[in-house]
């Protein structure tokens, strides 16, 4: 059994997921909240990742003595995530730049009360 400092990356994890989620709730900002968003987005990597991670196992390549194996597919998964967050977060910010355009801020409280006002 480990203590609760041998489980340093599920600390990592819930400190970046908090993070994040605060900088998207308490910030009105919105490149900011984009931000907090990629930063949720890479704890929830992070936690996928190490709960793949196999102890004592090896790259999945058959060879003599070995028995034990690491699953190569939720390192894929996260590969093709990574791409997808990158690109969703590209999208985030073209939409920012247009929302600045149409609106003169990034500022999500001033854009409400431009959008009361009309």
């Amino acid at each position: 059994m480990q203590g609760p400092l041998g489980l340093y990356n599920y600390w990592i994890v819930i400190v970046l997921m908090m993070t994040g989620f605060y900088i998207v709730i308490a910030r009105p900002n919105l490149i900011k909240k984009i931000v907090g968003l990629f930063v949720f987005q890479t704890s929830v990597f992070i936690f996928f990742i190490t709960m793949a991670k196999v102890e004592d196992g090896t790259a999945p390549i058959i060879q003599e003595g070995v028995n034990l194996y690491s699953n190569p597919l939720p390192h894929v998964l996260i590969l093709t995530a990574i791409v997808v967050s990158l690109a969703t977060t590209a999208l985030g910010l073209a939409l920012v730049v247009r929302i600045r355009e149409s609106y003169g801020t990034i500022n999500e409280d001033d854009i409400h009360v431009q959008d009361e006002a009309s």
